[in-house]
């Protein structure tokens, strides 16, 4: 029994010695590909920042394209390998890749951050650029043309020396502009790339509102000459009106004894064209912040010269020129949305704030 133990031990050491022999003989190693990869950045010492010191050593890039590198090999290019009219990889094997660390401008197009395929159809005296958000996709065979993000035309110039290799670098114009510089065979081409692109902001969720005392004061032009005696400008209200969409506004998302802006996003501003009295209190004509420190039966109305401002973060208090308590009211009215409007009284008028059943006040007395 103690043989055949120690001849089964031996039977399976040489069962994986052999095993592994036979794995390592059909093991397929790579050999290097005739048209290599290669990376640039933008800029460039973005790549080496952990050589560098100082501040250079947070450089973070901006651009970095993937591609790879076929040679001519005494071959006609475009033309032939590369025929006019017909969509190209802009490189060989996989789709050559743009990675954008911020949002860029192509042709007045905005193309958000992330990483793109490039593709080119090329013509005897341009190529039309094709940036594409699919990814992972060898070459430019099949791609779904409706992930297309842009489309730019280059006009091509021809190189004074023959170029054996396809060759890609960034080129800084400016701090506005860089070309992502292609060249191959004769031929150069440059994709212009706006560093500074126009972003346009989504609709807001909370979106601004305006409302003017009196009322047709803000449609002077559209009034018949008898219509303008008493349209002057006396009070204007720019403010952002944010919705409840469920929440419990006063003493859970508003706390009590905390600062509020009035509205949403940027700080709700008001204009008077004159002098006016609040409570027996001046305030001289100009443009204030306006801010409440909300209490369950009153909030304090607080108006500031420290503008513009995004909320009542770090207000500086130095610059309160007038505070004003209003007890707080409530109706039967249950508002989904922020509304400021004005009551008159009447050669006065009143500015109220309403949001959820709360209502609070204040009384403006204009200057004669």
């Amino acid at each position: 029994m103690r043989y055949f133990t120690l001849f089964m031990a031996l039977a399976l050491g040489m069962l994986l010695s052999l095993t592994q022999a036979n794995a390592q003989k059909d093991s397929k190693w790579a050999e290097l590909d005739k048209s290599p990869l290669d990376m640039a950045y933008y800029p460039a010492n973005a790549a080496w920042r952990n050589y560098l010191t100082g501040e250079d050593r947070t450089k973070r890039p901006q651009m970095r394209i993937t591609y790879s590198r076929p040679a001519k090999k005494d071959r006609d290019i475009f033309g032939t390998l590369v025929p006019y009219g017909q969509e190209w990889r802009l490189g060989a094997n996989e789709a050559t890749e743009l990675t954008l660390y911020n949002a860029v401008d192509m042709d007045g197009t905005t193309v958000p951050r992330g990483t793109y395929t490039l593709s080119a159809v090329p013509q005897k005296d341009h190529w039309m650029i094709h940036v594409s958000s699919q990814n992972n996709i060898w070459g430019s065979e099949n791609r779904d043309m409706e992930q297309t993000v842009a489309k730019v035309k280059v006009m091509t110039e021809t190189l004074p020396e023959t170029k054996e290799n396809l060759s890609m670098t960034f080129q800084r114009i400016d701090d506005e502009q860089a070309h992502l510089v292609m060249e191959w065979d004769n031929v150069r081409a440059r994709l212009p790339i706006g560093m500074n692109p126009v972003m346009m902001d989504p609709m807001d969720k909370s979106p601004m509102d305006r409302v003017h005392y009196p009322r047709n004061s803000a449609f002077q032009n559209y009034l018949k000459a008898d219509e303008l005696e008493g349209a002057d400008p006396k009070v204007k209200v720019t403010y952002g009106r944010p919705q409840k969409k469920g929440r419990k506004v006063f003493g859970e998302l508003l706390e009590y004894g905390k600062v509020w802006r009035v509205g949403a996003n940027e700080s709700t501003e008001v204009t008077f064209y004159s002098d006016v009295m609040i409570n027996g209190q001046k305030l001289r004509r100009g443009t204030y912040n306006l801010y409440a420190m909300v209490n369950e039966s009153s909030w304090d109305f607080i108006f500031s010269s420290d503008r513009p401002a995004w909320g009542a973060a770090n207000r500086d208090e130095s610059k309160d020129v007038l505070t004003y308590t209003a007890q707080v009211e409530m109706d039967s009215e249950d508002l989904e949305i922020l509304n400021i409007i004005f009551e008159e009284k009447g050669s006065a008028v009143d500015l109220v704030v309403a949001w959820e059943k709360h209502r609070a006040r204040i009384p403006i007395t204009f200057s004669k």
